[in-house]
């Protein structure tokens, strides 16, 4: 997958079109990405010696990877990310500016 922990990434399409964040967690086997601050829903949990009350709790849900581009560290817009060698080492780079990413 292209996309690693704590990378800045855009939501391309659907409802939080526009809408940026930080990866926090990928569910690669699904093909799922946990976004910070995005895609947010309710947990009800019920009454436990930590929760004695009960109540909800606001939590991420996952994204599909295929909604999220990396944001280009140079321009700030979303980019495709591809491959390349450098001295002898696999890097990331933004193909919009060519930046390592």
């Amino acid at each position: 997958m292209y996309l690693k922990r704590n990378d800045l990434v855009v939501v391309i399409s659907g409802v939080l079109a526009g809408k940026q964040g930080r990866v926090l967690r990928i569910l690669e086997d699904k093909g799922q990405v946990i976004v910070q601050g995005l895609n947010l829903r309710f947990k009800h949990l019920r009454r436990s010696q930590k929760h004695p009350q009960g109540g909800r709790v606001q939590k991420e849900a996952a994204l599909p990877a295929a909604k999220l581009q990396i944001v280009d560290p140079k321009s700030n817009q979303p980019t495709r990310v591809g491959f390349r060698m450098e001295n002898g080492k696999k890097i990331r780079y933004a193909k919009r500016s060519g930046e390592p990413v």
